[in-house]
């Protein structure tokens, strides 16, 4: 028998893993985006833009009567004149009326409008609909007064919440890299958010909330969008050092190759054979929580560039197997976003990291590896890698003892049939965990659906040499990707999210989406409850 890669000494140095990186020397640019939420004054408040609502039939919001009654009518008037109907997700850019002292007013469409207010989708189609219509101005500072129109079974939090997600994605940029990256369009910096004196403390926490997780949201997608030869393992490791800066509440450790061997994970180690760039396996601990509290786990996918390993992918389209690392950059989102919001809570996140490379050292089909759990892999595939750092990883996230554990990858193409690009996929051996997953991404507006996860699918994954195949054929591809994942998540309640269909985009809108750190972050307010 011959011995596996993944168990020969690795002769790579920090010398030979900078090869082919380099230093990241521009950064997204323009400050964050500054919210405040205070009782504004429709007519009498100075901004470069005013935003209102208008729902369905043309019924005027508090804030849009008050500007047309300051105008002798003229709002209406013009609002006719424009065909405007208050439609969801129309909007009308004018020359504030005069009587008003904002240099700007939008009109937004809220829909169809019951007793029980707007629909929360309506809502979100019109607070969307913001940044659009604001491209061709200079305004940096605007004044939202949607708030005086209620949204059915949502609180002025959530209201506020919804603003500022649609909004804080302004700050993310995906052209830094460009020796002249492009000119804002739109440089929003300050958004007050209208609300009264009893309610404006609770319209805060939305916009913190909503800030925040768009901060998250944003850090996923900036690295999903670099190229694997900047963000390699190690960048990976550094940038999670980065985050946990002087933060008391969390730590993070790096395991290198050489420890990691020596914790037998030769189904991990399989992947980086064929790399120059060495493996890394981040560990990061956020103790925000009572010592009591057992903590849950986010594990992600970590392949900062996925060519197939031998089992080689076809060129066209390759170079966006450097979003296949979605999965690692969704947990570092989200720990900064629990960075931010100092949630009181125990979160650990391990990340395997990895390239999956052709090379001399590389595995090849029918290799054979013994993972961390001591079950022998029959590798047919080595294009199926992301299961295989992912098997290792959740078995070293058992020491932690976690009341549940969520694994995050961009694992499988079959879900990306089955799903498409709306809905992540969604596997558990606990209903009970799968429910609250599933109903933290209804509320979040970043949905997943749960697929099968019967007994039945795993025969597929037999093999004559081994205890499991790494693939189990075409039928039902990401139910047997699951399935593997499965036999090492026994002792845990666990959920794994299959992400390949909603991490990024592809096309002339190509880029991270920073899905599902919504979600997650959902996931955890929830559990906090």
């Amino acid at each position: 028998m011959s011995t596996s890669p993944a168990v020969r000494k690795s002769t790579r140095n920090a010398t030979t893993a900078k090869t082919n990186t380099r230093k990241v020397t521009r950064t997204a640019p323009a400050s964050p985006i500054v919210y405040s939420a205070k009782p504004v004054d429709p007519v009498k408040y100075t901004t470069q833009c005013l935003v209102v609502g208008v729902s369905d039939g043309l019924v005027l919001s508090p804030s849009a009567k008050a500007i047309n009654d300051a105008d002798a009518g003229q709002l209406e008037t013009l609002l006719k004149r424009e065909g405007f109907q208050g439609k969801a997700g129309q909007s009308l850019l004018l020359i504030a009326p005069q009587g008003i002292a904002a240099e700007r007013l939008l009109v937004l469409g809220l829909g169809s409008h019951s007793e029980a207010g707007t629909s929360p989708g309506d809502y979100r189609k019109a607070v969307q609909k913001i940044s659009e219509a604001l491209k061709p101005t200079p305004c940096q500072d605007i004044a939202v007064l949607l708030g005086d129109t209620p949204v059915s079974g949502q609180a002025i939090d959530w209201q506020a919440r919804q603003l500022a997600e649609a909004l804080s994605p302004l700050d993310h940029r995906s052209d830094h890299l460009k020796s002249k990256p492009a000119e804002f369009s739109l440089a929003l910096r300050k958004v007050t958010f209208a609300a009264n004196k009893t309610l404006a403390s609770k319209a805060q926490s939305g916009l913190d909330l909503g800030a925040a997780i768009a901060k998250g949201v944003n850090l996923a997608r900036y690295l999903g969008d670099l190229p694997g030869n900047i963000c390699t393992p190690s960048y990976l490791a550094e940038r999670a050092k980065q985050l946990a800066g002087k933060q008391a509440r969390l730590s993070v450790n790096i395991l290198d190759e050489k420890e990691m061997k020596a914790l037998g994970m030769g189904s991990l180690l399989s992947v980086s054979a064929g790399s120059d760039q060495p493996a890394k396996l981040i560990v990061l601990e956020y103790k925000g929580g009572s010592r009591k509290d057992a903590p849950i786990a986010l594990v992600g996918k970590g392949i900062t560039f996925d060519t197939g390993g031998i089992s080689l992918k076809p060129g066209a389209g390759m170079d966006e197997m450097k979003f296949d690392m979605c999965g690692a950059a969704s947990v570092l989102g989200t720990f900064q976003t629990l960075v931010d919001l100092q949630l009181p809570i125990n979160v650990v996140g391990v990340i395997a990291a990895s390239e999956n490379m052709p090379g001399g050292k590389a595995t090849k089909p029918g290799d054979i590896v013994t993972s961390m759990s001591g079950q022998t892999i029959e590798i047919l595939n080595t294009d199926a890698e992301g299961r295989l750092v992912l098997c290792d990883a959740l078995t070293y996230t058992e020491r932690f003892k976690p009341k549940a554990v969520v694994d995050i990858a961009t694992l499988t193409g079959a879900c990306v049939i089955a799903l498409g690009n709306h809905a992540t996929g969604l596997f558990s051996n606990s209903d009970e965990l799968a429910k609250t997953l599933v109903s933290a991404g209804e509320q979040a507006h970043d949905r997943a659906w749960q697929m099968p996860l019967w007994e039945d699918y795993q025969k597929q994954l037999d093999s004559n040499f081994a205890d499991i195949a790494n693939v189990g054929g075409r039928e039902a591809g990401s139910i047997t990707a699951a399935c593997f994942l499965a036999r090492f998540t026994r002792k845990m309640a666990w959920a794994h999210l299959d992400i390949a269909g909603t991490a990024w985009r592809s096309g002339a809108a190509k880029g991270a989406t920073g899905r599902p750190v919504g979600l997650l972050v959902q996931y955890l307010l929830n559990s906090l409850r």
